[in-house]
């Protein structure tokens, strides 16, 4: 099994994601991103909140419908 440095790269900096539908790829490396609503870090290994259409992540379900509620669409 790999560990998250060997799965999304040696950079403990921010990763650039593009997020797709029920997964997401990793287009410049790094260990996290950040959660659109609170600025929180998300380690990629952790990662299962996103909006495809506005290319966010979000750390919980809770930030997730925050922006549903702030903009009415996934």
């Amino acid at each position: 099994m790999m560990n998250r440095i060997e799965r999304f790269g040696r950079g403990g900096g921010e990763a650039r994601v593009r997020f797709l539908d029920g997964d997401f790829q990793v287009m410049s490396p790094g260990s996290f991103t950040r959660c659109a609503v609170t600025g929180a870090e998300i380690p990629l290994d952790e990662l299962k909140y996103w909006s495809v259409a506005r290319q966010e992540a979000y750390a919980d379900a809770a930030a997730a419908l925050k922006r549903y509620q702030e903009t009415g669409r996934m």
